[in-house]
This record gives structure tokens, sequence and C-alpha cells, in this order.
């Protein structure tokens, strides 16, 4: 019997059949001698036997549960991260087996993060050094457009390609940017560095980036918070994603319109609200908004390349934050972004 493999299961077994065959010979030798008695006699040792197999089977049980507390500890320890957790598994028996599968799973579970490591670091220095491949090409490019540029001063038309031209080089710039800050990210090779950072400095900040270019496409930016709100935050990674909001937000407003932030403090989050009254969002697309390289078969700007929101989405989240859209088409979008407090929670 399989069961009879584990050798504290097998001597619960033998000591139960040992008491019963104990109590039995009593029991007969009893009768047989005819003792004055007997009934009560064997009574008493019925009594006996049944006390010395319920401490038996106490003790058996109590050990069973140190091991499967053992057991439970390891594999939370695994949980909480030590990868080096095991549940020991030298004796026989189903259980032990049971652990042997666990011990397993733990093993392959590990060489699966492994391979993922790996395959993560692979995936950032290939577009590391492809990304850094490509930019002494686009430095060229711009330097040689620049030139055409100045040639083309009086050719209308070769000014007008030129233009676009300029265009497409700083689209291209961007994706190369932005495909190496992703890869570094999803790679977990970048640390989040926190300090304590005045958010309406930062928003200040962030205004003076695109200042010029709202001027020059007739567009407004109204910042409103407290001026005495911090977030605790790593400041460069931060600006970065609400910038790619806003830069969202530019490219998709035309002439006149407005892009609204506005950053308030409640309990326990703070909360950065950035609104447009530009052309929405298909209601179609707002579940890919977030998705890389995601193109809305509705879209009819060409500006953007796919990357920004994604972009913005994965350093919030590594900032404890989360991020919501609500858009209606000809109305104009809004996202909705809140960053815990820690010293809150």
């Amino acid at each position: 019997m399989k069961i009879l493999i584990n050798k504290r299961i097998k001597k619960l077994f033998c000591s139960t059949l040992l008491l019963i065959a104990v109590f039995a010979m009593i029991s007969v030798s009893l009768i047989v001698l005819k003792i004055d008695d007997a009934d009560l006699y064997i009574l008493l040792c019925a009594l006996f036997m049944s006390i010395l197999i319920l401490i038996i089977d106490y003790l058996y049980f109590r050990e069973q549960n140190v091991i499967m507390d053992n057991a439970v500890t390891q594999i939370k320890e695994y949980i909480s991260g030590n990868q080096d957790a095991r549940i020991e598994c030298d004796e026989e028996g189903e259980i032990y087996r049971l652990f042997h599968e666990v011990n397993s799973l733990v093993a392959i579970l590990n060489a699966h993060a492994e391979n993922e490591l790996r395959a993560k670091g692979f995936l950032k220095n290939t577009i590391a050094d492809i990304s850094h491949q490509l930019k002494t090409p686009l430095a060229a490019l711009n330097i040689y457009n620049g030139i055409l540029q100045e040639e083309a001063k009086d050719l209308p038309t070769m000014r007008e390609f030129t233009d676009r031209s300029e265009q497409e080089l700083d689209r291209i710039e961007t994706l190369v940017q932005n495909l190496l800050k992703m890869a570094k990210l999803d790679a977990g090779t970048i640390v989040i560095e926190k300090t304590e950072e005045n958010v309406s400095e930062m928003m200040g900040s962030i205004e003076r980036h695109f200042a010029f270019r709202a001027k020059q496409e007739a567009k407004q930016l109204i910042l409103r918070g407290d001026d005495n709100i911090t977030l605790w935050c790593d400041r460069d990674w931060w600006i970065e994603a609400i910038s790619n909001i806003v830069k969202n937000a530019l490219d998709h407003t035309g002439k006149g319109n407005e892009i609204d932030i506005t950053w308030k403090q409640f309990a326990s989050i703070v909360q950065v609200i950035i609104k447009d009254n530009g052309s929405g969002i298909h209601p179609e697309d707002l579940h890919y908004i977030f998705k890389r390289f995601y193109r809305s078969c509705f879209s009819k700007t060409t500006q953007g390349i796919g990357l920004g929101l994604p972009l913005a989405k994965t350093i919030i989240e590594a900032h404890s934050g989360t991020i919501e859209v609500d858009s209606e088409l000809g109305i104009g979008t809004t996202f909705t972004i809140n960053f815990l407090i820690p010293t809150k929670l």
C-alpha cells in the first residue's frame, strides 16, 4: 500500500495495531482464566487502550500540523520574493511527493523568470543599440535638411517639402527616444528615485516647454492649482509622463482650443486633471489608447507614433498612480491621474 510508504504513517498504523492486539490478548486471557470481575478489567483495558490510541493520534497529527505550517511558511516566503525558499521533502509518502512537486514548480517558475529577465535584457540592449545607431544618421539628416531649408528660402515648394521633412525627422527622433525609454522601463533597469517635489513648480516647467508650440498653433495652456502641494516622485520621469499627455492634447486640438491643467490634493491622493476641448476620442478607441503603437482608424491626423500615452501610463503606475480617460467626440478629452500619498496610507 502506497500510504504505508511514509514511516510516520507506518509507525502510527503499527502502534494502533499492536495496542489492539495486546487488548485482544488480555481480554482472551481474562475470559479463559475466568478471572473475577473480568468484564470490569476488559472495560478498563479498553478505556486505557483508547486513551493510548488518542495520545498517539494526537502526537502524529500535531507533527503533521508542524510539517504543514513549515510548508505554508516556505510558500509564503517564495511569494514574498525569496526565490530560494523550498519545502523539505527528504522522506517518502504522498504528502512529500506533493512537496516535491511544489518544489519542482518553484524551480520551473524561477527558470521562466530568469528567461524573461534575459529576454527583457536582450530586448533593451537590442533597442538601445538600434537607437544609438539611428542617432548618427538622424543628426546628419537634420543638418542636411537645415542646409536645404536655407537654400530653399525663395522656393516655396521646396521650402514646404523641407519643412515636412523636418517634421518627419522629429517624429523619428521622438520614436527612437521613446523606444529606448520603454525598453529600459520594461527591463527594470531604471530606478525611480523619489524625492519631495513641488507640483506647481513641475507644472511650470511643463508649461515653459510647450509655450512656444502653443503660441505657434494659437492654443492656450491654462494651469490651475495650489502652489504648496508636494509629491514624492522622480522629477524627470514625472514630468515626462505629464508632458506626454499634454503633448497628446496639443496633437488633437485645433487653433483657438484650450488645454486646462489642474491639480489638487485630497486626504490620500494628489490628483492631476488634463482637459482639452479638442476633437475627442472615438468610443471604439478608448479601450486601446494605452496600447503601444495603436493608431486609430478614425484619426485624421498623422501626428503621434502611439508610444506617448503607453509610456505615460507605465511611468504613472511606477509612481503608484492610476490614469483614467473620459472623452466625447467633438467635445474634448479629460485625463484624470491620481497619485497616492505614501504618508497617508
